[in-house]
């Protein structure tokens, strides 16, 4: 194991911040999160739980400067399940600490969401 991250948001104040400044869901999130498979928009608890979910990953790095955040990106896999993807600035500093493979787990009940990584060597 390279390193564990995990973060928690409240849904509703990042919710209000998404419509407050509507460009900060292009900036945070790829048009793919953005969506759900089928096409239609993610709910918000959803889209906070990958905002965690990046946040997890930086910190499972050791939390590096200079990450940019389309760099981490938390796919659906065949199942449903969520998937991490990583290129560019995030790609770098994971193979500069040997991770090889990543495992994610999503929750978000009531006002609240949370993301646990684990960066595997």
């Amino acid at each position: 194991m390279v390193g564990v991250g995990i973060d928690i948001a409240v849904v509703s104040r990042f919710t209000r911040a998404l419509e407050r400044h509507p460009a900060l869901g292009e900036r945070l999130f790829t048009s793919a999160e953005r969506l759900l498979p089928s096409g239609a928009p993610r709910p918000p608890a959803s889209l906070v739980a990958r905002f965690a979910a990046k946040e997890a990953i930086a910190k499972a790095l050791g939390s590096p400067g200079g990450l940019r955040w389309h760099d981490a990106e938390i796919r659906t896999g065949p199942a449903g399940e969520p998937v991490v993807h990583v290129s560019g600035t995030v790609l770098r500093a994971a193979r500069e600490r040997g991770v090889r493979a990543w495992h994610v787990s999503l929750t978000h009940d009531g006002d609240m969401a949370s993301a646990m990584v684990v960066a595997a060597a």
